[in-house]
């Protein structure tokens, strides 16, 4: 849908999301699938909030972070699923600008959070191998919420730097997103203006809040690994590793996706199989971060044995 405006030029309102529009027969496969995926992502991270807010030995820093990120997950999946579901549903993938505009905000707020408070998660398991007799200090109550709340309310700020800029955007047509989100590149290759400014910019925020967090968490993990090479008792090695492994494996699987996502330029060739990369890191990892915590942390796991008792009783 378009509206006239100045002489011929034309202001579109609405958009087509057409990240699944080639594969009319799997509609009903896939709402399955995600529907499956999106109850089981809700539910697993409800479950983990509820063992670490209910149990008094989850009331450690390294679990009150593992909450916050489970409650992010919850929200960023919620940013996307719903309207991906129902466009599977019913066949309709239109979105009008305002609801997109708000869409890509929160998805790149969330996704932008989840970076910095992966980093955060990586910094505390650092102190907690690397500078055990300065982590009760350090890792006070007052410095995880300052951590935890820099983490979230950053990102939404500087997310805005970049979403108002984007609504000032002219979009003249076509109006189809060859995407299933509305993304940041797909929208701003729709648009009339020179989209060099916006490139910057979003360049400038992804180096900022992407790059960086990355880059130290991967420092931390250098570090991390150093100490423990260095514990002479295998079984010491062996249990510093499994305190920081979990999330390790996340902060692959999050990375790795997002980066060929995000750094290598977007072709003909390449458009598909970013989509496939989009779903690992926008769909997957929010399902599997819960199975992992549960599935390799030991506490974690008592404590849903535990609640599981209380409930039979």
């Amino acid at each position: 849908m378009a509206t006239q405006e100045q002489g011929n030029q034309t202001s579109v309102t609405e958009f087509i999301l057409l990240g699944f529009g080639d594969l009319p027969g799997l509609q009903v496969p896939l709402f399955l699938l995600f529907l499956v995926i999106y109850l089981v992502t809700m539910a697993g991270n409800v479950i983990v909030i509820v063992l670490v807010v209910a149990d008094r030995h989850l009331h450690t820093p390294m679990y009150f972070f593992l909450g916050n990120l489970s409650c992010l997950e919850i929200c960023y999946s919620s940013t996307l699923l719903p309207q991906l579901l129902a466009g599977l549903l019913t066949g309709d993938w239109t979105i009008s600008f305002t609801g997109c505009l708000t869409q890509f905000y929160f998805f790149g707020a969330l996704g932008g959070s989840e970076c910095l408070l992966l980093s955060v998660m990586s910094y505390d398991r650092y102190l907690a191998i690397c500078n055990p007799l300065h982590y009760a200090a350090r890792m006070s109550i007052r410095s995880c919420l300052q951590l935890a709340g820099g983490s979230w309310i950053g990102r939404f700020i500087a997310c805005s730097v970049t979403a108002l800029p984007l609504s000032q955007l002219t979009f003249c047509g076509p109006n189809g997103i060859d995407h299933f989100f509305c993304d940041f590149i797909p929208l701003v290759k729709l648009s009339c203006n020179h989209p060099l400014l916006m490139d910057t910019l979003a360049f400038s925020i992804c180096l900022i809040f992407a790059l960086v967090p990355f880059l130290l968490t991967l420092a931390s993990y250098i570090c991390i690994l150093s100490t423990i090479l260095r514990i002479r008792s295998s079984t010491g090695r062996q249990k510093a590793f499994s305190t920081c492994s979990s999330h390790l494996i996340v902060v692959s699987i999050y990375y790795g996706a997002l980066m060929i996502a995000y750094m290598f330029p977007t072709t003909d060739l390449l458009s598909d199989f970013k989509k496939v990369l989009s779903v690992s890191y926008t769909v997957l990892t929010p399902l599997v971060n819960p199975l992992i915590y549960a599935l390799r942390n030991r506490e974690v796991q008592e404590a849903l044995c535990k609640a599981c008792r209380e409930l039979r009783t």
